[in-house]
């Protein structure tokens, strides 16, 4: 009998068959463990190039961060940390927000990206690319990121005192009594300083396209900072892209003319930043049935008539309000939610402006 070319009588060709059916066999194992491993570590080096990018990142910005270094972590450690996901301080668009000790005294937030909630792993990719170029006192901050065994886990700076939306418009809020007009003011202002960094500093420029309260922390009522990169678009030319895009964002925020024409800008989020304005100088949501909080008080906010913009104030804090700030804010809001959007002013604008209301000689101007 002959087998591969050699005959089967002679303990010689025996031994050259069993020799090239082992080569093959072990060829053929291999082959299919590379493969194997190729697939389990992909992810993995998707998450490491991040890192190294990150590393980079972090040592330009030296003492401006404001957490520390920043790390992968196991799957195991992150459970540990949230006692398996114990405590659950958030829920997002794809996301839910966990509690985690970290063993030396400090907490974080772990942001759980769930694919049953729409997350994907390029989302959620995108995030931490961004997350690692940014550091800001007034934008929530990245300590690490775990890539493992189907998990996608973000470790952020935790904001201990829940969002602006709770404070303005939940039962728990209300407990602790109505935010102040000075506290709104400084609210709006890191948010502006927040959003301005970004567009104007960040490099290359972000937009978040999804400023809204829920995604404003608060460090206490007069500090703020803004979260919740999961549908920021990064580029080297945030000025105007001029390829429309899937329209992202919340109902109420998102800007009329990005609904419109599927293109996103930095005015985008000049919008969103206007419907902010009106919500801390209303006490109201962004939705008033129907109709988003813009067109609600659209007449009265374009009046000319200071006493009408006095009747769009939060009937709880309007004793206290300041009629020069209300002014500037209102005029900031109008001029942000402009239909037109290149006639929409920067951040950079709107923070000088906002900044300038609040030096003390104004505060004592004209009280209401």
């Amino acid at each position: 009998m002959w087998f591969f070319g050699f005959s089967t009588k002679t303990q010689r060709s025996f031994l050259i068959i069993g020799a090239i059916i082992l080569v093959i066999l072990i060829t053929m194992i291999l082959k299919r463990l590379a493969i194997c491993l190729n697939q389990s570590q992909e992810a993995e080096t998707k998450g490491d190039q991040i890192w190294k990018q990150g590393s980079s990142t972090i040592s330009h910005c030296g003492s401006c961060c404001s957490w520390a270094a920043i790390r992968t972590y196991a799957i195991e450690e992150l459970k540990l940390a949230t006692r398996d996901f114990r405590i659950r301080i958030g829920v997002g668009a794809t996301s839910y927000v966990y509690l985690a000790e970290l063993g030396d005294g400090r907490f974080g937030a772990v942001k759980r990206v769930m694919e049953e909630r729409g997350g994907s792993k390029k989302m959620f990719l995108d995030e931490v690319s961004v997350l690692l170029r940014i550091s800001h006192p007034n934008l929530v901050g990245l300590m690490g990121f775990c890539l493992d065994k189907g998990e996608q886990l973000l470790l952020l700076e935790y904001v201990p005192n829940k969002s602006l939306f709770d404070r303005l418009h939940t039962r728990y809020g209300q407990s602790l009594g109505a935010l102040s007009w000075l506290s709104r003011l400084s609210i709006a202002q890191d948010i502006a300083r927040a959003l301005d960094y970004l567009h104007s500093i960040a490099d290359p420029p972000v937009i978040h396209r999804d400023v809204k309260s829920s995604n404003i922390l608060l460090v206490d009522d007069a500090h703020a900072k803004l979260a919740d990169f999961g549908l920021c678009k990064l580029g080297h030319d945030a000025q105007g892209a001029q390829t429309p895009t899937i329209i992202k964002g919340s109902l109420g925020y998102v800007d009329t003319n990005y609904l419109n024409t599927g293109i996103v800008s930095p005015k985008s989020d000049v919008y969103s930043f206007g419907v902010l304005l009106l919500e801390l100088i209303t006490g109201l949501k962004s939705l008033q049935g129907s109709m988003t909080l813009p067109e609600w008080t659209e007449e009265r906010r374009r009046s000319e008539n200071l006493e009408v913009w006095v009747g769009l104030l939060d009937p709880k804090i309007k004793g206290e309000a300041n009629l020069e700030q209300l002014r500037v804010l209102v005029d900031v809001a109008n001029s942000a939610l402009l239909e037109n959007s290149e006639a929409r002013p920067d951040m950079s604008h709107i923070l000088y402006r906002i900044s300038s209301c609040m030096e003390p000689q104004l505060q004592l101007e004209l009280p209401v």
